[in-house]
C-alpha cells in the first residue's frame, strides 16, 4: 500500500514500483538510448510493436525482446512485455502459440493509417474476428489505438467515433474479449469505460493529465507537444485527471512515450508521440498532488494495470521526496539525433530518490 495521505504538506511517498502499459523503445541507436530511461523507474512495460516491419509473430517478438533486454543497463531487472501488431492475415493459431509460450502479453489493434507506422493496420474488422475469438477464449487481452480514420470525421471527434463504430461492435459480437482502450483522450471514453462493469480497461498518459490542445495551437504551434491522439479541449482533460486519481481499477498508467528524434518531429510534417519516459513520475506526483490524490498514485502508477492484465504487482518500491524543483534534461541524445523531453511548463518539484 503507498504510504502517503491526503494530505497538502507531505513531502516524501513510497509506493510499488510502477510499471507502463503502453510504451515505445523504438529500434536500433534509438532503443539504445531510451530502453535505459524507462528501465530506470519502472518495472514492466507493454511494448509497442509498430515497428518498421511490424512485430506480426511469435519469432518477431523474441527477437525485439532479445533486442531490448541487450540495451538495458547491467543489472536491470526491467521487464518487456511484447505484443503482437494486429493484420488482417494474422493466424489465430500463431497468436495462441506466442500467448501460450510466454513470449506475447497482448495483441495490438491499429485502424489503418491512424498512427505512427500503422499502414499495416486493421480495414476491415470483420476479417480479424477469428483472432478476437481466440483472445477471448484464451484471456489475452486486446490493445486498442482508439480512433477511425475516415478523413470526413475531424481529428478531434475520432475517439469518440470510434466507440460508436467499431469498438461497441467488436464488444457485442466477442463480449468476452478483454479490452484496454489505449491513450484515452475524451470525457466520452472515461464514460464509456466507467459504464463498463467487465473485460474493459483504458490507459491515460502522462502528457494527455497536463495538455490541452491550446498548449499544441494558441500562441504558435508546439511540435512536441503534438500526438495522436491529438489532445483535446480542457474538458476532455479534466475528465481524464478526475478518472486517473479516481482509484477506479478501470484507469491505470500508460505513458505513450514515444521518441522521435528533433529533425523528424521539426519539418512540414512532423512525426506524432512525447517522450515522457524520463521525467513522468514527477510529472504524475505533481497532477495527484494538485487533484488532493496522492495516496491514489500508487494504485493508478502500480496496482490497477498488473491486476487487469493478471500479472503479480511488483514487490520492489520506489520513493518520491518533494523539495527544489529537479532539473530534468531538455534532450537526451541518440544515434539517430536528439529527442526533446516532455516539458510540462510547471516546475517539478518531485523527484525519485536515488
Amino acid at each position: 500500500m503507498a504510504r502517503a495521505m491526503k494530505d497538502a504538506h507531505l513531502d516524501r511517498i513510497t509506493i510499488r514500483r510502477p510499471d507502463d502499459w503502453h510504451l515505445h523503445l523504438r529500434d536500433g541507436a534509438m532503443l539504445k538510448a531510451v530502453a535505459p530511461e524507462s528501465a530506470r523507474h519502472f518495472g514492466r512495460a507493454i511494448v509497442m510493436p509498430n515497428l518498421v516491419p511490424p512485430v506480426v509473430t511469435a519469432a518477431q517478438a523474441e527477437a525485439y525482446r532479445d533486442r531490448i533486454r541487450a540495451a538495458l543497463p547491467e543489472g536491470s531487472r526491467f521487464t518487456p512485455l511484447m505484443t503482437l501488431y494486429l493484420t488482417e492475415e494474422t493466424d489465430p493459431a500463431e497468436v495462441r502459440r506466442a500467448h501460450q509460450q510466454g513470449i506475447a502479453t497482448a495483441v495490438k489493434l491499429y485502424p489503418a493509417g491512424a498512427t505512427t507506422n500503422s499502414a499495416s493496420g486493421v480495414r476491415d474488422f470483420d476479417r480479424v474476428r477469428p483472432v478476437l475469438e481466440t483472445m477471448a477464449e484464451i484471456g489475452m487481452p486486446l490493445c486498442v489505438h482508439g480512433e477511425v480514420t475516415d478523413p470526413a470525421i475531424d481529428i478531434f471527434d475520432r475517439e469518440a467515433v470510434f466507440i460508436e463504430r467499431v469498438l461497441k461492435p467488436i464488444r457485442k459480437k466477442t463480449p468476452d474479449l478483454r479490452i484496454v482502450m489505449e491513450h484515452v483522450t475524451t470525457a466520452d471514453a472515461v464514460d464509456y469505460v466507467r459504464d463498463s462493469p467487465k473485460n474493459l480497461a483504458a490507459t491515460i498518459t502522462t502528457h494527455h493529465l497536463i495538455i490541452n490542445r491550446n498548449h499544441i495551437l494558441a500562441g504558435g504551434i508546439r511540435p512536441h507537444f503534438y500526438c495522436l491522439p491529438v489532445a483535446k479541449r480542457e474538458r476532455h482533460r479534466v475528465a481524464l485527471v478526475q478518472a486517473a486519481v479516481s482509484g477506479d481499477p478501470r484507469f491505470f498508467l500508460g505513458t505513450d512515450s514515444a521518441p522521435h528524434s528533433d529533425p523528424a518531429k521539426l519539418q512540414p510534417c512532423g512525426c506524432a508521440g512525447i517522450f515522457t519516459a524520463p521525467n513522468t513520475l514527477s510529472c504524475l506526483a505533481e497532477v495527484f498532488e494538485a487533484a488532493g490524490r496522492l495516496n491514489h498514485l500508487e494504485a493508478f502508477a502500480a496496482l490497477n494495470g498488473a491486476r487487469f492484465y493478471r500479472l503479480p504487482v511488483n514487490e520492489d518500491t520506489v520513493t518520491l521526496v518533494k523539495g527544489a524543483p529537479v532539473a530534468y534534461p531538455a534532450k537526451i541524445e541518440t544515434g539517430d539525433g536528439p529527442v526533446t523531453v516532455f516539458d510540462p511548463g510547471f516546475p517539478l518539484h518531485w523527484r525519485v530518490e536515488d
